[in-house]
């Protein structure tokens, strides 16, 4: 392995680390690429092996694919913490802490589809905090079309449903 290919998994790895929630693909990738450390293909090359070695873990919907930092992982970053230079180290702790609240409100609103039994789509939307769900809402319709528009919308609508919601089952 290569010294900035070290480096780069070190970055992915300490990312996951200072946080308590996974991350999507793109915001591994806004931080990585806004700084120039890599080009988008060798990130994803850094990442498929990271997940490969047992270091990430990753969970795909339709849409979008998490990362959550594994205990090896963690022991990795720990051992090797002091491989990333502290001012790399600050860049990631600067970033995540600006971007904190906006990251979890990303990952906090969840939505896939697959094929049920009765050979329709389910549509699961969720909206999560600290791991438990505020909604978990699942509805069936007959056409994949219909449960990828509902999927892709979700996150858009999902706070003003979650406000309809409580306010007509509070009332």
């Amino acid at each position: 392995m290569t010294t900035a290919f070290k480096l780069y998994k070190l970055i992915v790895l300490y990312m996951l680390n200072c946080i308590d929630f996974p991350l999507t693909d793109s915001q591994i990738s806004e931080f990585v690429l806004e700084q120039g450390y890599t080009d988008y293909f060798k990130l994803h090359q850094v990442i498929g092996e990271l997940a490969e070695d047992g270091l990430i873990r990753k969970e795909s919907t339709h849409n979008r694919t998490l990362y959550y930092l594994t205990g090896e992982g963690e022991q990795t970053v720990q051992l090797l913490r002091n491989d990333i230079s502290p001012e790399i180290r600050k860049d990631i702790e600067t970033f995540l802490l600006m971007k904190k609240y906006e990251f979890k409100n990303e990952i906090s609103v969840k939505s896939d589809y697959y094929l049920n039994s009765a050979s329709e789509y389910s549509v699961r939307c969720q909206i999560t905090e600290q791991g438990l769900p505020l909604i978990d809402l699942t509805v069936s319709v007959p056409t994949k079309s219909e449960a990828s528009t509902i999927a892709n919308n979700w996150s858009a609508k999902s706070q003003e449903i979650y406000d309809t919601v409580m306010k007509t089952l509070l009332r």
